[in-house]
């Protein structure tokens, strides 16, 4: 199974693991007078939502190169992590809006048995993000990172929660609230998770230089390749799951242009062997002085 392959699958546990847990809290919440159990079902809501918009992306950046975009359509994985970005921000603002309403609103403390329902909701999404951000790493997919930091915001919100329950039930009547005020916390964790999410695609829009490691091995890679004699500029950008390469090649400046032509094709295709994420890898020959 390859990378992409991967992504796709990881994402079908998240839509069917959102789905599932969308209606078990919001039944939990509705009838265990938990308010901070149903912001978090609307949270999984938008989860649902966000990991389809993954899911596209990750199809549509399936699609080879073609004569409109000769490097893959790989760069629609950061923008569908902005989408992804808007609705954990959309899914904090509701649940602040939410919380300072229902701290407005006397109700009833809520049930004890919705402590069992948020500590297994808990444990699954924290198991959730751990699968999904292990996917994320071994397929490089920013999108699909998103999608692991969903989980675990959504893993935030429930322990937030479980607080605000917790506390209502132990101090009793003039606590009823607590949940509420655990939600509303619990936003503010969301949105600064969503942060994190953002830069690094933004990074991966803007072509900034943050692989210092790859471009290491790169260059390790290069002088295993006869003729190759050091490596100069390597310029690097994510696109997707595939990292392009420009690698300026020091060889001997006495050969001749075919020769030098044939070691810049030795180097990329010892490269794309050597470091399977790498897509398109552009060698300029340079001679030695």
């Amino acid at each position: 199974m390859n990378n992409e392959q991967t992504a796709i699958r990881t994402t079908y546990f998240s839509i069917i693991g959102n789905t599932s847990l969308a209606l078990i809290k919001g039944l939990a919440g509705f009838f265990g007078n938990s308010y901070a159990l149903i912001a978090d079902a609307i949270e999984s809501t938008t989860d649902i939502f966000s990991s389809l918009l993954v899911l596209f992306g990750l199809k549509y950046a399936k699609r080879p190169a073609d004569e409109n975009h000769p490097y893959g359509h790989g760069k629609i994985e950061p923008l569908v992590t902005f989408l992804v970005v808007a609705f954990l921000v959309t899914s904090a603002t509701i649940i602040a809006y939410e919380s300072i309403q229902n701290i407005q609103t006397p109700h009833k403390t809520p049930k004890p048995w919705t402590l069992i329902v948020l500590g297994a909701i808990i444990l699954w999404k924290e198991t959730s993000f751990r699968i999904v951000l292990k996917k994320s790493k071994e397929t490089n997919s920013s999108s699909l990172k998103a999608d692991a930091w969903h989980h675990r915001s959504d893993a935030i919100t429930s322990i937030m929660a479980f607080i605000g329950i917790s506390i209502a039930l132990i101090l009793g009547k003039g606590y009823e609230t607590a949940d509420d005020w655990a939600a509303l916390l619990a936003s503010f964790f969301i949105i600064y998770n969503s942060y994190l999410i953002f830069r690094p695609a933004l990074a991966e829009v803007m072509d900034e230089h943050r692989y210092d490691e790859l471009s290491e091995e790169i260059r390790k890679e290069s002088i295993k390749v006869k003729g190759v004699i050091e490596t100069e500029k390597c310029f690097i950008r994510k696109a997707g799951m595939k990292y392009h390469v420009d690698l300026h090649a020091i060889v001997d400046g006495e050969i001749s242009v075919k020769k030098g032509h044939k070691i810049s094709h030795q180097l990329k295709d010892h490269l794309k062997k050597e470091i399977p994420n790498l897509g398109n890898v552009l060698i300029h020959v340079e001679p030695n002085e």
